[in-house]
This record gives structure tokens, sequence and C-alpha cells, in this order.
């Protein structure tokens, strides 16, 4: 049997770092979502007020495994 791999794109987001933003979207995606193989990220971003970042932001793509098909 093949396997069959479903990719979801999401924004995650702290006010700490990127670090912090990555993990988030594996935290909060894995809540409703099963068999996460591979997070892919592909922009970095930071919001920015006066002189100070005060949030880091990134654009992550989740790859998992379609139930059935691994």
């Amino acid at each position: 049997m093949s396997a069959i791999v479903k990719v979801i794109e999401v924004i995650g987001q702290s006010e700490k770092g990127f670090d912090e933003a990555a993990r988030s979207v594996v935290k909060e995606v894995s809540k409703t979502v099963k068999n996460i193989r591979s997070v892919w990220f592909e922009n970095f971003q930071c919001k920015v007020e006066g002189d100070r970042i005060v949030q880091f932001r990134v654009n992550a793509k989740v790859s998992f495994g379609v139930e059935g098909h691994q």
C-alpha cells in the first residue's frame, strides 16, 4: 500500500521569538491532526511597534499521513 500525505498551511506566532512560534505550530496543530510527519517553514516575519519587535511569526506547511493510507 502506498502512503498518502496531506499538507496544510498555518501561521504560528509568539511574543518571545521564532523558536517559540515554530513550536506553537506543532503544539496547536497536533491537537486536531494526527500522524504529523514534518513541518516546513517558509517565511519568517516580525510585527514592529515603534522601535520594538512585538511579535514573531512563521508560515509553516505541516505534512501528515492520511489514516488508512500509511
